[in-house]
């Protein structure tokens, strides 16, 4: 519902909006030189790796591979040596930061190169069971990304041993979709080398599966930054071009519909999916994600994906799309635990449809007569029943609602609603269906009277016979659901708005918590709230 506001002259609005993230290379440094001693050393050989690594990249490695092996020897003295650990660290993200500026290949044989006491090999510990094929990446260092933006506002880390890294997929994978993939991987890994004599044997490690990692015999945090990848995809991927067009001309991104994973599949982990609302993008979701990842916790137990969709589509349309999607995964990925959905706005009004039994219940509010009374085409007809008939997903174990619509906004039925409802291009099929729906159907007093087929905003309406009629069919028992609801601060509910959506329509009988948070209508990135669905997650996390 955000956009409703907007819809008058904002493309000079949105065009100054700050951007969801910014990102600025640069050369690290040490943050200060080690005394006298073999860490002096080791640092004195960063120097000259950096002097000399567009020069002469084999020869960096080389003195990058034997700072390491300094820190090592340090580390296996006193484990506990922050500045060995240090300065292997950083030695390591130059090793990655040479092999992608001189494009240089250790991921299928291995390389050789000078070095103190006889030279060094570098080689890869190839991972059987990755999702990422290295030879396919590129691997920048995080620390050499400076990151800013709305959406990435906080840098979540986690210290311990190894280099961060940005993982990007040089090509897209035309298989994906397949398994619920990225089209092209941004990912944050961690590198750690492991040093046999001569020999150094890189491995890429997933910080969001691991916590820990061997090295030399002892047991390390595994060094983490959750923040930079998510804000390189953002930059790079700038999901923000394409939500309003997306909100106008639904038909031309039906293909942006779909599930989408944000990390490896897990079968030991819940799967969180978030549903964006209107005239948004996943991209939304980021301060959130962001913020619960820097919770161990939450990594050990939680998975998040996507359910991204064009907004300007009916979200009942929009909802069985989902249901589809969900068909799929269940044969994908059949062994899973029960889900939990987080919706915002308008996708907390798709995920209500999600435990929900319908029956005939919505066809005879629409269309007065059971279906094989009702004369419509067989592909009308289809249309039809995928939106009015449908079970409740057994596969869904809770729902969060977060400034959720559920019985609709007065914004969407007012002029500016109408305004953005008349900007929408239906789908032809859903055009088609309108002509035969209005034909056959009669509009009482109180309702919206539609010279098209609704869309996304006009499901939004509280004159909308579909909300009416779903809000008489209750939410399937034995499903808990929580609702978080913004007030602006003004403290004063049940009286209250986030600006957009009232209190009375966001608020359900039955929800296991209710919160009001003081935030306008985009909750679901409010710290209070924020930390409200952190506290629900690790309150109900399976073991």
């Amino acid at each position: 519902m955000r956009a409703l506001p907007c819809l008058l002259g904002t493309a000079f609005l949105l065009a100054a909006c700050a951007p969801y993230a910014d990102i600025t290379e640069k050369q690290p440094s040490l943050p200060a030189k080690s005394g006298p001693g073999p860490l002096a050393d080791a640092e004195q050989a960063i120097g000259k790796a950096l002097h000399r690594d567009h020069v002469n990249p084999l020869q960096a490695l080389g003195d990058c591979l034997g700072a390491m092996d300094i820190a090592l020897r340090a580390l296996r003295k006193n484990p506990a040596n922050a500045t060995a650990r240090r300065d292997y660290n950083f030695a390591l993200g130059r090793v990655f930061e040479i092999i992608h500026e001189a494009r240089l290949n250790p991921w299928t044989q291995p390389l050789h190169m000078p070095g103190p006491g006889g030279g060094f090999e570098l080689a890869y510990a190839a991972d059987p069971h990755a999702e990422w094929n290295p030879a396919r990446c590129d691997f920048t260092p995080a620390d050499q990304f400076d990151v800013r933006g709305l959406y990435v506002s906080r840098r979540v880390t986690r210290d311990g041993i190894g280099a961060p890294l940005v993982t990007i997929e040089r090509d897209i994978n035309r298989q994906a979709r397949q398994t619920f993939a990225p089209s092209r991987l941004f990912y944050g890994l961690t590198g750690v080398a492991h040093l046999q004599g001569r020999r150094c044997v890189l491995a890429l490690e997933d910080p969001l599966a691991h916590e820990t990692t061997q090295l030399d015999g002892h047991t390390y945090p595994l060094a983490a930054d959750f923040t930079a990848p998510l804000a390189v995809m953002l930059k790079m991927t700038d999901p923000k071009k394409h939500e309003l067009s997306r909100l106008l001309n639904p038909e031309k991104f039906a293909h942006t519909a779909a599930i989408e994973r944000l990390q490896p599949y897990d079968p030991n982990k819940t799967v969180v999916l978030v549903i964006h609302g209107l005239m948004d993008s996943q991209a939304t979701w980021i301060p959130m994600i962001n913020t619960l990842r820097g919770d161990p916790d939450i990594r050990k137990h939680y998975q998040f994906w996507f359910y991204s969709y064009p907004s300007g589509y009916p979200y009942p349309y929009s909802a069985a799309i989902l249901r589809d999607e969900l068909d799929a995964v269940e044969k994908r990925f059949p062994a899973r635990k029960p889900m939990v959905v987080v919706g915002h706005s308008m996708g907390g009004c798709i995920s209500r449809l999600l435990i929900t039994d319908s029956g005939d219940r919505l066809w005879m509010t629409i269309f007065g007569r059971r279906p094989e009374q009702v004369p419509l085409s067989v592909h009308t007809r289809e249309y039809f029943e995928e939106e009015l008939f449908f079970h409740h997903r057994a596969e869904i174990g809770r729902v969060i609602f977060i400034a959720a619509p559920l019985r609709g906004s007065d914004l969407a039925s007012g002029w500016l609603g109408r305004l953005a409802a008349s900007l929408i291009r239906p789908a032809r099929l859903a055009s088609q269906a309108s002509r035969e729906m209005l034909r056959l159907t009669s509009i009482r007093e109180n309702e919206l009277k539609p010279k098209r087929r609704a869309n996304s905003v006009d499901t939004l309406s509280p004159k909308s016979r579909f909300v009416n009629a779903i809000n008489t069919i209750p939410v399937t028992p034995g499903i808990p659901y929580d609702t978080i609801i913004g007030d602006r601060g003004r403290h004063d509910s049940p009286n209250s708005s986030d600006g957009v959506v009232p209190y009375w329509s966001s608020h359900m009988d039955g929800a296991e918590l209710e919160d009001i948070v003081p935030s306008s209508h985009t909750a679901h990135q409010n710290p209070q709230a924020i930390a409200e669905v952190l506290h629900i997650l690790k309150t109900h996390a399976s073991p």
